[in-house]
């Protein structure tokens, strides 16, 4: 079984080559870097630990997303986790366990119901993570504890799923996708710790606002086009 380990970056010169590091070489048949318009040596730190680099001009989380699992052609289960050493490779059975013994589709690590270490998280992204779970529990009956970015998938399912949003969508678009179409969706816990830089999202309002806005949006969207297609 051929396990693809994909981390998009931006500017993660100062954590990506410990990440790469981390993760279980033993475990995965390849880690995945996909630069997705850094200006720092990410790059360079990315390759020296030992990853594939892959370069998406296109920006956008889901770019670089969606560009490292085509590029992972001939793996059979897809992890994606960050770049930025908030996750904790060492984990990675624990989001890959779920999928190889069948027991799941979709796997999210929760940091919620984890290990969040002091500083990790700010107040506002833990209520918006508690907000976005209660609005797709409530939409699509999905159980889960957090939409966080450390999944795990198989990539024939990923692939089935014909994901659209290539920016901060990309996480609840998978969610909201996977249960329509009746996959098994498990949170486990895990560790969470103080990335290292600033965050792309909760760091800056911008940030903040726009991640805020497609994570409400895209379910929303979602369920308005089913309802629309049940009308026609």
């Amino acid at each position: 079984m051929k396990i693809s380990v994909i981390i998009p970056t931006l500017n993660e010169e100062q954590a990506i080559g410990s990440v790469v590091r981390a993760i279980p070489a033993d475990r995965v048949h390849e880690v995945i870097v996909v630069d997705n318009g850094s200006t720092d040596n990410t790059a360079e730190m990315a390759t020296s630990a030992g990853a594939r680099l892959i370069v998406e001009p296109r920006a956008g989380y889901g770019s670089a997303c969606l560009t490292g699992a085509k590029t992972a052609a001939n793996a059979d289960i897809l992890v994606f986790m960050d770049g930025d050493r908030s996750d904790d490779p060492r984990e990675l059975e624990t989001i890959l366990g779920p999928i190889v013994e069948n027991r799941a589709d979709l796997v999210i690590g929760s940091r919620l119901k984890g290990n969040l270490e002091k500083g990790a998280m700010p107040l506002h992204g833990r209520l918006g993570n508690h907000f976005i779970v209660l609005l797709l529990r409530l939409l699509y009956g999905v159980n889960i504890t957090d939409i966080g970015s450390f999944r795990a998938i198989r990539a024939q399912t990923l692939f089935s799923l014909k994901m659209e949003q290539m920016t901060y969508g990309w996480p609840v678009e998978m969610v909201v996708k996977a249960a329509r179409q009746g996959l098994r969706i498990l949170s486990v816990p895990v560790t969470y710790r103080r990335r290292i830089g600033q965050s792309k999202v909760t760091g800056t309002i911008r940030g903040t606002i726009l991640a805020t806005y497609f994570l409400f949006l895209v379910p929303l969207k979602y369920l308005i086009e089913a309802n629309h297609h049940r009308q026609e």
